[in-house]
Formats: structure tokens, sequence, C-alpha cells
């Protein structure tokens, strides 16, 4: 049913796909499952990276592969890459059995089952930081991601996101975030009114993004000259909750032109950071 190019697998760990049920391949199914898949892989203390590059950067960060599940083609490369790891199983197939197994087309090489590092707490991010960035209600993975690889990008040193954000290491996340998500130290908030404390005793600005009728220019605010500053961003279709505004310190906006009134949060988050952290 799933014709495979000839190549006689010898080495133990190196394991011909032949069975959709293997319980083996459990980590790689229904990928595509997004309400299924932000409740599992927290559950189960793994996350998925995608793409050589991505696993590259995982195993580079300490983390440890699990598994890998990667095309015929691409095996030589994955074999390279897990150099030393003797005994991870690397589960191989055509791709269109990867894809059965999957419910998407794996067209990244590899996909690999890593163990989840052990979550961080606010106040432990906070210690370490000067430049940190708040995500309240972001659920769109891709934007999560596009944030943190801004994080690194820009000179921000940590993130904070609120319990109903997006997993930052969820498949997506991470690729999009080129495994900048696996590298930048972040943590899940408990309620605005604990990180309040924590940032205020801390010495932290809080500047959120927003267009209410309090919010000034954020060129024309004294955040960039500032030695710590946390800039909060909420999602797009709603905004930041009350809550969220309430316990900031100043609100803020990206002056906009030919009447457009704001940018998609990933780019939002971009220039925010670059006018506060970029010019340092």
């Amino acid at each position: 049913m799933f014709p495979q190019k000839e190549r006689k697998i010898t080495v133990p760990h190196i394991i011909e796909c032949t069975d959709l049920s293997d319980p083996r391949l459990h980590d790689f199914t229904n990928l595509t499952d997004v309400a299924l898949r932000r409740v599992q892989e927290p559950a189960e203390g793994i996350y998925i990276a995608e793409s050589l590059k991505v696993i590259s950067r995982a195993i580079a960060v300490g983390h440890s592969p699990r598994a890998i599940l990667c095309g015929r083609e691409w095996l030589s490369q994955v074999e390279t890459l897990t150099s030393g790891l003797d005994t991870l199983p690397i589960f191989v197939g055509s791709s269109e059995l990867l894809e059965h197994i999957t419910g998407y087309h794996v067209h990244r090489g590899a996909l690999a089952a890593m163990s989840r590092p052990a979550g961080l707490n606010v106040i432990d991010v906070v210690r370490e930081a000067n430049s940190l960035v708040i995500l309240e209600g972001i659920m769109d993975h891709t934007n999560v991601g596009a944030i943190f690889r801004s994080v690194v990008a820009l000179g921000a040193d940590a993130v904070l996101i609120t319990n109903d954000c997006a997993d930052p290491l969820y498949r997506r996340s991470v690729r999009v975030s080129m495994g900048a998500a696996l590298s930048v130290p972040w943590a899940r908030m408990t309620s605005w009114t604990e990180t309040r404390s924590i940032l205020e005793s801390s010495g932290f600005t809080i500047a959120a993004l927003s267009l209410t009728p309090h919010a000034v220019p954020i060129s024309e605010t004294s955040l960039s000259s500032l030695h710590k500053v946390a800039l909060v961003l909420g999602s797009e279709g709603n905004g930041l909750s009350e809550v969220a505004l309430k316990h900031s310190d100043l609100e803020v906006y990206i002056p906009m032109r030919n009447g457009v009134d704001s940018l998609n949060v990933s780019a939002a988050a971009a220039v925010a950071m670059f006018s506060v952290f970029g010019t340092s």
C-alpha cells in the first residue's frame, strides 16, 4: 500500500514504519488536531520539533528527543544530526505513510518528539530580565511564533503569557519562530495581580499597546530610556482586557497612516520592540 525505495535497514534503532497503529508512533499521530494536541502535549511532557533546522536547535539548547519520524530521503541527514544518540528510535517511511500518521504532508524532512523542558515561573523569569514582552490571550500559534522570533531579533529578554495564550512550544509556533521559542525564557502567569506585584517590585514600567483614548504615541514616550520595560500585547480581535489595562502604567499606540488603524499583532510587536528595545 505504501511503496518504499529499496534500502535494507540493519541499524536496530532505525525502524521501518509498516503499521499505522504501532503505539510507538503515538507522539506523531493527529498532529493537525489543535484542540487535542494543545492538551495532550503538555500533559504528556512533549512537544514536536519540525524540520532538521529546528530539531538541531532543540538539541543544541539541551532538549532531549525521544523519537524521530522522517521520510526515507532524509534519513542520512537525520543520522548525522543525531550522531551519538544510538538508542534514539528513528522511524522511517514514505511521504504517503507519514501523511497518514500525522494528518498532513510532511515536507520539511523530519519531525522529532522532544521531551518538554520544565516550565519556568514568573518570578525567576522576571528576575533575570530587563526587557519583557507579555502576551494576553493571543491564540494564533503563528503569531506567537513570530513574536518569539522578534523577541530574539530585537533584543527582548523574556516573555510572559496568560493562561489563555497559545502554547509557544506547539509545532507551528516553534516552526514559525525558527526555534526561538526553544531558547527564550518564558512563563505562564497565574494572575495579573500577582504579575503586576512581581514586576513592580522589580522596577518594571508596564506599557500596554492599545488604541484606547488614553493611549499616547509610543514614539513620544521615554520608554527606550528606561532600564526595565514590559510591553503588553493582546489579541487582534479583542485587544487587551480591562484587567490588563488596569495593571499597566501607561497605554501606547503605533501611529498609522492612510486610514489603517492597526497592524497584525506580530507586526505590531516587532515595531514596538524596535521602538523600545531596539534603539538602546
